[in-house]
């Protein structure tokens, strides 16, 4: 079974999550994005800051991340967005199938 993935990225509002989940999903690119409220703390250019943003849980081939990573470099708000690839080991046979059918192979054809 090809390898997959989670990848992680967070914006500063819902309506920015909710548009860059759904176009991940509609280019097939993901087969699922979830997305959730939290509160981020970090320091940028010197500053300390706590943020609402929301997180978004990006599941999709492994063999896709570039074009996932590319994707949303051009279309994130930040400037310097979090994207974060995790590999994901092990998981329910039926979930992976149908993850892998519902994302293009690197190549850019559905399977």
């Amino acid at each position: 079974m090809d390898a997959v993935c989670m990848v992680m990225t967070a914006v500063g509002s819902e309506a920015a999550a909710d548009v860059l989940a759904q176009q991940l999903v509609e280019t097939q690119l993901a087969a699922c994005v979830q997305v959730m409220p939290v509160k981020s703390f970090y320091v940028w250019q010197g500053e300390s800051r706590r943020e609402a943003e929301y997180l978004l849980l990006v599941k999709t081939r492994a063999a896709l991340y570039a074009q996932v990573e590319t994707f949303i470099l051009a279309h994130h708000p930040y400037d310097t967005p979090e994207i974060l690839q995790l590999p994901v080991l092990t998981g329910s046979s039926a979930y992976l199938q149908w993850l892998l059918a519902s994302t293009r192979d690197a190549g850019g054809q559905t399977l």
